[in-house]
Parts: structure tokens; sequence; C-alpha cells
């Protein structure tokens, strides 16, 4: 990420957000890890980070606790193990012990199911093999204390038995000469201590020379002198010659296994860099519980709806002192990048344009933010800052020249993936030249397509913004009647900057503030108020008009519902009229049959003329119905339909209705003017011009039937769901599917199983549940029948 100036993370103090993050971690590769995070612009990589921290963060909210605990950092013993010969200390295969242990936990860990619940934490040790004999090997040396075994190997079993045996020979021992010289008075008070690795016995001075043995040590007054009697001499040397033999053979084991870990050094420093990913992680999960963050939606184009947003560090610091933290909410609508932020002193400007730029800072380094789940952050590649004083002596810049050194950078990089931050701008220098020059660059930025937020109190700015597409203006409100600030924002209007009114309530004398206003002339105040007004008549427009929009969209949708009903009513309303003039058709049939035999009677009785005019009867009603149906087939069926502009040829594997008794299937194949169509298991050839497309085959049932198969999907529905554990769009779509279930078999009464948590997928249960146009009633069943992890529905 592009980022100017060169201490911009210190100006939007990201740093003391990353020194947050680093107190969080486990270990000191962790933190250090944390304090050099640098924000990402790649919109893949910032979703699975995003992704790691939300799965470590369901993990921790179903008390499906993830293996992780403290470590050591083990580089420096690594990159010593990679030279030839070098023996590593007990303490340093101990600290590789730990470290493979951890990571073996890691790994059982997403033994099960847990890979398709947890799949981005997944992917950090997917593609790397875990060798379980390492730890083995070492356990064999090393004890779970991390001391060297005694059974490690023969020979050390057997030097520390022998060692075990000499320390009681020389108690007993010891305890004899103890008692033999002191009963004699020779001994101190303190009657033994331990000098050079010796038992020694504390003896008065003036009898020093009656006990015969080394002298190993005075007091520092002289008085008392440490004497190894001559009767444990040869036990302790028997000890010191052991314990010299169970050094060299701890030295032989440590080699041995420093020779068996030695190929596997890059291996565990792999294992090393997973613990320390995992170690961010759950980092940034502890410092999102302390900030209430969450995971908004990224887009990968810049674009800002932030919905509730804090300042990360202000929201932290009144949470310590039970101060209430206001949030904000912020959204460019209408082809909007730029807010123009007006409004009195010690407001609120400043640290809401801080807040944008912090949070798009954490955001992109992986990190949930103090927001709304449901806000919208885009992924910017450069981010820009003019804040404070920036009056350089080394360079020999004024605080003016030193802006105008910044504005000529942004001017230079800017582009429309960048964020440009100005704070009171246009300051530093005389107004009216410096409100113009403001305007000039503002209008630059403007052309360049960027995303800003900008504070200033300069009222051709304000009046800039009003006029010009892509900039809005905004305000921090105030209490006109507690001349006190709100810090509540206000999108679609200016502030005023209410000078007077805060001069007056600081008590500044009235005859200083009568001069002012009189030299200020009632002209500056009266644009303030005219562009307030203007811009509040102009924000009232776009949304009536925002809203006449919506109004036509859904007449549209409407009037194409409406057509679309009258040709399936008309469709029906000739498909009825065939049908009875078809069944008309088949009764005259059966008449005929009933006519014929009457005929054949009359021509025995020889009446051929009477019989002549019966059967020409029967033969025109017979021709008059049949020419009927064949009118109403041709009609209803093969008539030329008016050809949509968006429709497009049949092809093979189009679903398709038949015209004539709406029967569906799908087109195998097209030949000419007919198509292949398959219809379950019968395969038939029919003309395209009998085909229509369909959406789906449809197979129509008998109302007997339909009702049977209700009445036993009902009786197969289990109104009770648990989605604990869950994705959270596996978790909606099991919602969904539950309901439309519920909704099919009749099913009043439900209940959702969502744990309690943070509350978060309880909150999605509950916006789920009101897309429905059903009307429901939502409770919680009493705490020990889950309570709030429970959430009971009741379809009216």
């Amino acid at each position: 990420m592009h980022c100017e100036p060169s201490d911009l993370f210190q100006k939007l103090e990201f740093d003391k957000v990353l020194e947050l993050l680093a107190g969080e971690c486990l270990g000191n590769l962790g933190k250090k890890e944390a304090g050099q995070i640098i924000p990402g612009t790649a919109f893949a990589l910032i979703e699975r980070k995003l992704s790691e921290v939300m799965e470590y963060k369901m993990s921790v909210d179903n008390n499906d606790w993830f293996p992780f605990s403290s470590y050591t950092d083990i580089s420096s013993d690594l990159k010593m193990l990679e030279v030839e010969g070098y023996v590593l200390s007990e303490e340093s295969i101990k600290n590789i012990d730990r470290v493979l242990k951890l990571v073996k936990n890691i790994f059982n860990f997403f033994k099960g199911d847990r890979k398709s619940v947890y799949p981005h934490l997944f992917d950090i040790i997917k593609d790397i093999a875990f060798d379980s004999g390492l730890i083995k090997s070492i356990d064999k040396v090393l004890d779970d204390e991390g001391n060297i075994r005694s059974d490690a190997s023969p020979e050390l079993l057997k030097i520390r038995r022998g060692i075990g045996s000499k320390q009681r020979e020389l108690d007993k021992q010891f305890r004899v000469v103890i008692h033999k010289y002191k009963t004699k008075g020779w001994l101190a008070d303190n009657v033994e201590s331990f000098r050079n690795g010796r038992r020694v016995l504390s003896v008065p001075s003036e009898h020093k020379r009656k006990i015969r043995g080394i002298i190993h040590d005075e007091s520092t007054t002289g008085r008392t002198a440490f004497i190894e009697p001559e009767e444990i001499i040869e036990i302790n040397n028997d000890i010191f010659d052991l314990e010299t033999e169970e050094k060299k053979e701890i030295y032989r084991l440590l080699k041995e296994l420093s020779e068996l870990l030695r190929p596997f050094a890059p291996l565990i420093g792999q294992y090393q860099y997973i613990i320390v990913q995992i170690d961010i992680i759950q980092a940034k999960v502890k410092l999102a519980g302390r900030m209430n963050a969450f995971k908004p939606k990224l887009r990968p184009n810049p674009c800002f709806h932030v919905k509730e947003g804090y300042h990360p560090l202000l929201l932290l610091k009144n949470k310590e002192i039970k101060k209430e933290t206001v949030p904000f909410d912020l959204e460019f609508r209408g082809g909007n990048r730029i807010l123009m932020l007006s409004g009195p002193n010690a407001g609120g400007k400043s640290i809401t344009m801080k807040s944008v730029g912090l949070m798009q800072l954490m955001l992109q380094s992986g990190m949930l933010v103090p927001a709304d789940p449901e806000s919208e952050f885009g992924v910017f590649r450069k981010i820009f800052a003019d804040i404070g004083d920036q009056q350089s002596i080394e360079d020999d810049l004024s605080t003016y020249s030193s802006r105008l050194k910044n504005m000529q950078t942004f001017l230079k990089f800017a582009n429309p993936h960048s964020l440009i931050l100005i704070d009171e701008f246009g300051s530093g220098t005389d107004p009216k030249i410096g409100g113009a020059i403001a305007e000039s660059i503002l209008r630059e930025l403007n052309f360049k397509k960027i995303f800003g937020v900008i504070t200033t109190h300069y009222s051709n700015l304000k009046i800039f913004a009003f006029k010009t597409k892509g900039i809005i203006n905004g305000s921090m409100a105030f209490d006109k009647d507690t001349l006190s600030p709100t810090y509540a924002l206000k999108v679609g209007r200016p502030g005023s900057s209410y000078a007077f009114e805060i001069a007056q309530k600081s008590g500044l004398n009235g005859k200083v503030l009568n001069y002012a206003k009189h030299k200020t002339g009632k002209n500056e105040k009266a644009v303030d108020e005219l562009l307030v007004e203007l811009q509040k008549d102009k924000q009232k427009l776009e949304e009536e008009l925002k809203t006449l929009k919506g109004r036509e969209h859904q007449l549209d949708k409407l009037i194409k519902n409406y057509e679309k009903l009258f040709k399936e009513l008309e469709f029906q309303r000739k498909k009825f009229k065939l049908e009875t003039k078809e069944e008309a058709l088949q009764n005259t049939i059966r008449e005929n049959r009933d006519f014929e035999k009457v005929i054949r009677e009359i021509k025995e009785t020889q009446n051929l003329s009477k019989a002549k005019t019966l059967s020409f009867q029967i033969k025109e009603k017979r021709k008059g119905l049949t020419e009927e149906v064949e009118a109403l087939k041709e009609d209803l069926y093969y008539k030329p339909r008016p050809s949509k502009k968006d429709e497009t040829p049949l092809k093979a594997g189009d679903f398709i209705r038949f015209l004539s008794g709406g029967a569906t299937g799908m087109i195998e194949k097209i030949e000419k003017n007919k198509a292949i169509v398959q219809m379950g298991d019968l395969r038939m050839t029919v003309k395209l011009a009998d085909l229509e497309r369909a959406k789906a085959p449809l197979s129509v049932q008998k109302k007997e039937s339909i009702s049977t198969d209700i009445l036993s999907y009902s009786a197969k529905f289990d109104s009770k769901i648990d989605i604990r554990g869950l994705r959270h769009e596996e978790a909606m779509k099991m919602v969904e599917d539950f309901v439309d279930k519920a909704l099919v078999s009749g099913s009043l009464n439900l209940k959702i199983i969502h744990g309690k948590g943070t509350g978060v997928l309880r909150q999605a249960v509950r916006r789920k549940l009101r897309e429905y146009n059903v009307d429901m009633a939502l409770s919680h069943p009493n705490p020990e029948d889950g309570g709030d992890g429970v959430t009971l529905v009741e379809i009216k």
C-alpha cells in the first residue's frame, strides 16, 4: 500500500493499534510480527485473513477452543542447529519440544469435520506434513518437565543409580561425623553447609585444627571454617567422578538428538511460522472482543457504507472510564465520493475523519473493525493524509508550506483507488487566498475520482461541495440550547462553526463580541444559513426522486406481472373452451353409434329418404364440432406468438413445455424444425412450433395425491434445528430451507437453536426471518430451556 506522508501510521494512530495487538500475542515472535504489519491491497488476501479471524472467533464463541498457548522463540536454536556438529542444550531442545507439541495439538484439532467448519484456518496447515516421530525421539530423552530422563540410556541409568547409592552412603557417614564432633562441642550452630559443590562442616576457628580434613572456605569474619572431614572425602570424590560421567553421557545423548533434529530444521521453522500466524489471529480476536468489532462486507473496489462505526482507540478509552461513545453512519450515495465535513471546533470532525482512515488500515490488515457487520468497505491501494502541524525546521518549511507540499504529492499520485484525509483544509494562510487555493486543489482531486473525508471551516468550500457532483457536505451536530457538541455526524448538510456562540459561552467580553459581529456583517451568517437550507431542499428532492424511481420500477414489475397473468388467464380460458368442445365431440361420436343403429332400423323398414336426412344431419353436426375444435387448437397452440426481444431460439438442453397438454420435458437434440424431447423414460420427436420454453419440468398430480403428500411431508417435518458451529452462510441457508419446509408442511411452532455467544448469530436469524412476508411472533424460552440461545417462532 502506498501511504503518504511517511508517518501516516502515527498520524492516524495505527501504530497504537498495532501496539495493542502485540500486547495480545502470547509469544515474542508474534509480538514482533504484529508490530510490523503492513496493510495489504489484494482483495483475496484481505478476505482470507478476515475469514481466518472470524473462524477463530467462531471457535471461541462456540466454546470449541483452539489448542493454543504461549511459546518460546527458537529461531536462534534452529540457526545454530544448521551448523554441522553443533550440540543443542537441554533448554533449547525443551523449547523445540514445546513448539512441536503445540503444532501437534493444532494438527489434531483439525481431525474430523473441523476441516470443513474452519476451512480457512485449516488452509494454514494443509500443505505441511507433521512428523510425530520427532516428539517421540525427544520424549525418550526428556521427561514432561523438560529434564533428562534417567532411562534415556542404560549407561545413564547405571550412573545415576551409582550416584544415588553414594549419596545415601554420604548421608549416613555424615550423620556419624556430625554426631561425633557435636558431642565434643567442636561445631557451630549451623553444623553443615556446601562449598565448591561439597558437603562440609561449619567449625569455629578455635577448633579447626582439631578436625582432620580439607578446609574449603572461611566466613567473612574469619570466625568459621568450612571443613570437609576426611571420613567422607573418598565418598565425595566418587560422587564427583560419577557426576562427571553423567555429564559426558548427557552430552552424548544431546549430540545424538541434535544430529537427529538437524535435517528437520527447515520443517521445524515452518512449524514455528504456523504458530506465529495463529498467534496473530488469536490476538486479533482478543482485540476485536475488547472493541466489540465485526467483519463488514468487503468489496474489491473503493466504497464506503459505514453503519454505527466507532473510532477504535476512543471506544477503548471511553470504555475504561465508562463513558458513552457516539457512533457515526457514513454512506456515499448518488455518485458522491468526498465528504466535506464542517462544524464547530471540538465537535468531533477530526475524530470522525481519523476513524475512517484508521478502520480502513485495520481492515486491510486483516483486523475486525468496530462497526455494524452490515457495513460495506472497499479496498484502497493508496491512503494519503494531511493532519496536524507539519512544520519542519530541518527542511525549512512553514506549516502552510508543508501542507502545500503534501497537496502536491496527493495531486501527483492520487487516482480512483485513493483515500485522502485532510484536516482543516485551506488553513495556515490568508483565509481568502487559502480558501481559493483549497477549492482549486479540491476541484483537481475530485476530477481524479478519489474518495476522501475533508474537514474545513471555509464557506467557499461548502458552497463548492454543494454545487459539485461527487462531493457532499456533512456536519457534526451541535446543540444550540446548551452550546455543546453532540458528536453526531449528519451527512447531507453543512455545519456552522458557531464561533460567536462558543465565544459567548466561554465568557468573552460582550463589547468585543459585538464589535466582531459588526465587522463580520450579516452576509457571512446569511451565506451559512442559506447553504444549509439549499442543502436541505436538495436532499429532500433527491430522496423524493429516489422514491419516485423506486415506485416506477415497482410499477414496471407490476405491469409485467399483470401482462403475464393476463396471457396465462387467456390461455387457460381458451384451453377450457377447447376441452369443452372436445368433450362435446366425444359425446357426439358416442351418440352416432346409437343413431347408426336407428338408421339401420329405418333402412330395414325401407324408409330411405328419412334415413338419408337423419344421416346428413348427424354428419353436419359432427363436422361443425370438429371445425370448432380445430379452430380453437389453431388459435391456442399454433397461432404465431409475439417474440420477446431477449428470447433466444430453443436449443439442446433447454427445458420446454408442450403447447398442447402443458407437459414438460428437456430437448435432447434439434434436427431442422423438429426436436427430440426426453420426458422421464419417454423419448419423442415433435415440431418446434408445438413447444415453448419452460423454467423447469413440472409434474401435475391430482388433488387427492397432493393432499396425501403434504400430510406425509408434515408428519416427517422436524420443527427444531440446531445451527451452532456452522459458518454464517451455511447457517442462514439452513434457516431458509427450514422455514420454507415449515410453510409447506403447515407447521406453526418452530424452534431454532443458535447459541448465545456475542449475539451475532441470533441477530442474523432474526434478520433472515424478517425477509418472509408472513406474520411471525419471535420470542426466547426461559433461561433453563436455553434463554437467548434459542429463538422460538410462532407462525400466525
